[in-house]
């Protein structure tokens, strides 16, 4: 027994407990998972500083998870639910399939401590929460590795490598099959014409030799993946479809060999070849379709800079955009992209949305304006302050809630998964009664396979069984037409938070929205306006509490004021306070100690505060007043969009019913019902109100979805079954809802009805599709009428049926 060197360590050892790696040699596996650790990090210069040094050996843990618990791995990778649980993004290695997807997510669902497991089938990408006082991220790490995956953090730039490496490697296995049975297949055609006409028997057992050599790199190589999988599946008491693809070659595969080796009967080695080229084609078209689906998520990735430059006393840095910090000054140039939200401080322009509206012509920019990212500066220098980090911002929030969608099944998809569970179980089941009943009764309702033996015909007509059956069109059924659906929505400006909205929306009967900023442009305009006292200190103030406030009716009657008073100042307004549907309240203190209460609202907030005034109109009206003393009254009227009719008229044909709610006055209410087309509305309700009114509705059995913009929209969209929010809304609203309108139109709130119907629609298209297949396929592979070969292809076929049809959703009618 001599002594090695390790190669991480440097100690010496006894080469009897060598761990010996090509032509390295270590001691333990602690030296060997660190020695990778630092290969993979690019510190192989480690070893260059050791010299030749030894170093103590680390202690032997369980390859390199320990790091997964570590504190730096949690502030950089981990983040925390509302209710107190970890969450992670992370990116399983290993995944060909959707049975893939079914197996992990089972046994991590099945792992105490995990309370989900979302993986998306386009990327590999998995969401997993789970509670830290009962399992850490280490052992969910092992568990996966346990069913041979792997899984690391998900990080965009490694996701992307790793996923052109595994395309790579998926592509060679195919392309080694595909060249062996175009080989085979001439094989098989002199073999098959011998049979009809006579030929040599060493002739013949050449032929079968040559399909063997050619049979077995596409079985053990090329079919690798299947085998893996159906090993780690039987490990975790799962039959899955690839223990019925593996299981299906393989026995056709041994069977040959003893003919090849003598026995009486033909040799199948074609069919095995067949076997597992059909279905890796099949799996590779599967991924082709997949990722043209996900080029919109692409897309609007590619819209983020990944630095920008800030100002700092006055000197220019460039920096990353997650070290930008709210408050910071961020200059842009002309034909550059906005990194991180804004407000503009230095310049005007125009700046492209269309990334994130959908709208070509240019919106006009000045200081004081929004600027979002994504969209592009095109005529001028630009400086703006930071309003937003870049994990906030809004492309970035786009793209995770995009991803988040992708990951998130229908309710559909998981009624599909409890009907797949038994499928390969009842299949295997079926083979060998198919079997049992050929060869004991002698039963032959197929083609006569003349020259074959009666347990030859018995096991080629089993083992079609076994290769026709398709548990993964079934699986594939629902996230293929789900994943196109999301993405056609995107491209229309709706954001779907998780893809079950699409189920609900398509299934929804009852259209609630809310009036102003909605149905309405939200750009009121003041029609007539009395202003009692025009004191500048006053209007002052009027024009401070307006400041205060986001309300469409605000803005407009401030940007009145601005219009009409060239000298107006902001003033040091305190107590500032929002009554929902009402108006503000605020305080103000002059330089003498005096103290003015200010009221700025509708006649409701002035009734609250005892201030005796009558005031009738039509119109939206905003009143203000000085210590209980009216000030000025202003009468708004808003403008319909343009497309709200549409909307009204496309809910009614397809038996939607639409409510109106709003906080606006009868009157009002009814002028603008009436315009539209809505036969129900509720007028002068607060949010409380709204949110009762949405319950109701539910307790009724109803399938609500509710639009809305304000503030005072967020209860009632929290209540509903799918809450809406427009573009323009409020952040808390926009955190509450489900689908968010980017481009404000009604016209993308009608088209989200009918693509989610249409996904819906080939969802259960698919679905029928998987069954009626295995319905029919399966007697007549038990009747003889397939042979394994056209079985391998007629498998393949129905999970590419599945994709084409889930690509129709694209075209419209």
């Amino acid at each position: 027994m001599g002594k090695v060197q390790c190669n991480h360590c440097h100690l010496s050892f006894d080469d009897g407990v060598m761990i010996k790696e090509g032509d390295l040699n270590f001691c333990c596996k602690g030296c060997q998972g660190v020695y990778h650790l630092l290969k993979d990090d690019g510190l192989e210069s480690f070893y260059d500083k050791l010299g030749n040094k030894t170093i103590s050996p680390p202690i032997e843990i369980n390859d390199d998870v320990q790091r997964f618990d570590t504190k730096s791995f949690e502030d950089t990778f981990i983040t925390e639910t509302n209710n107190g649980f970890k969450q992670i993004d992370l990116i399983i290695e290993g995944i060909h399939c959707a049975a893939c997807v079914w197996l992990n997510e089972k046994v991590l669902y099945e792992t105490p401590g995990i309370i989900s497991a979302d993986i998306n089938f386009t990327n590999n990408k998995a969401k997993i929460i789970w509670d830290n006082e009962k399992i850490n991220l280490s052992d969910i790490i092992l568990k996966i590795r346990s069913i041979g995956y792997n899984a690391y953090a998900y990080d965009a730039s490694v996701a992307d490598e790793q996923a052109v490496k595994s395309k790579r490697e998926y592509f060679i296995r195919m392309m080694v099959a595909v060249f062996a049975s175009m080989n085979i297949m001439m094989l098989a055609v002199a073999k098959y014409t011998g049979f009809f006409t006579g030929i040599d028997e060493q002739i013949r057992n050449y032929i079968h030799i040559a399909e063997f050599i050619l049979a077995t790199p596409v079985l053990f190589y090329s079919g690798w993946i299947f085998f893996r999988g159906a090993y780690f599946g039987l490990k975790n008491k799962i039959l899955n479809m690839d223990f019925l693809v593996s299981s299906g070659a393989s026995l056709t595969y041994i069977y040959s060999l003893f003919v090849m080796f003598g026995a009486k009967g033909e040799s199948y080695f074609d069919s095995v070849v067949m076997i597992i080229t059909f279905v890796l084609v099949g799996k590779y078209l599967e991924v082709i379709g997949k990722k043209s689906a996900v080029d919109t998520l692409d897309k609007i990735k590619s819209s983020i800079p990944l630095e920008a430059t800030i100002v700092e006393d006055g000197v220019k840095k460039t920096v990353a955009l997650n070290n930008i910090k709210v408050g910071d000054t961020i200059e842009i140039r002309s034909g550059e992209k906005v990194c991180i939200d804004g407000v503009i401080t230095s310049g005007e322009g125009s700046f492209d949305e269309s990334s994130l509206t959908g709208e070509s012509i240019p919106v006009f920019k000045k200081m004081g304006d929004n600027i979002f990212s994504g969209t592009i500066n095109n005529d001028s220098l630009i400086r703006y302050e930071a309003t937003k980090t870049y994990k906030d911002s809004t492309l970035s929030s786009i793209v995770t809630l995009l991803e988040e969608s992708l990951s998130s099944k229908p309710e559909i998809e998981y009624k599909a998964n409890e009907v797949s569970k038994g499928f390969t179980v009842s299949i295997l089941t079926l083979s060998l009664l198919t079997f049992l009943v050929w060869y004991f009764f002698g039963i032959d309702l197929g083609f006569d396979y003349e020259g074959t033996n009666h347990f030859e015909k018995s096991f080629i007509v089993a083992i079609s069984v076994i290769v026709i059956a398709c548990p993964c069109a079934l699986a594939l059924a629902t996230p293929i037409a789900s994943l196109i659906g999301i993405s056609e929505l995107a491209k229309k400006g709706l954001l779907f938070k998780e893809a079950k909205f699409i189920e609900t929306l398509a299934k929804a009967d009852t259209l609630v929205l809310d009036k102003t900023g909605t149905i309405t442009k939200g750009e009121l305009k003041v029609k007539r306006a009395k202003i009692k006292d025009e004191n500048i200190h006053k209007l002052n103030l009027l024009y401070s509490l307006l400041e205060a406030s986001n309300h469409p009716i605000s803005k407009s009657v401030k940007k009145y004021l601005e219009a009409k008073y060239d000298n107006l100042q902001l003033k040091n307004i305190y107590g500032v306070k929002n009554i929902q549907a009402k108006g503000m309240i605020g305080k103000y203190e002059n330089v003498e100690g005096k103290t003015f209460h200010l009221l700025g609202g509708n006649i409701e907030l002035l009734k609250d505060n005892k201030i005796n005034y009558k005031f009738d109109s039509s119109n939206s009206v905003y009143i203000f007043a000085i210590n209980r003393r009216v000030i000025a009254t202003f009468e708004l009227a808003d403008e319909i969009k343009e497309d709200a009719k549409e909307l009204i008229s496309y809910a009614k044909a397809n038996d939607i019913n639409v409510v109106m709610l709003t906080g606006d006055n009868e009157d009002v209410a009814k002028k603008v019902a009436s315009k539209v087309g809505i036969d129900n509305f509720v007028a002068n309700v607060d949010p409380i109100g709204k949110a009762k009114y949405i319950k109701k509705l539910k307790e009724e059995g109803k399938i609500v979805i509710m639009a809305g913009d304000g503030i005072n929209d967020s209860v009632a969209l929290a209540s509903s079954d799918i809450s809406v929010a427009m573009g323009n809304s409020a952040d808390i609203t926009i955190s509450v809802s489900d689908v968010v309108l980017l481009n404000n139109s009604l016209q993308s709130l009608k088209e989200a009805f009918e693509i989610s119907k249409r996904t819906f629609k080939f969802i259960k298209q698919n679905l029928l599709l998987s069954l009626v297949y295995n319905m029919i396929t399966i007697p007549l592979a038990m009747a003889g009428f397939v042979i394994p070969l056209v079985a391998a292809a007629s498998m393949s076929l129905s999970s590419l049926l599945v994709v084409a049809n889930s690509m129709r959703i694209k075209m419209k009618k």
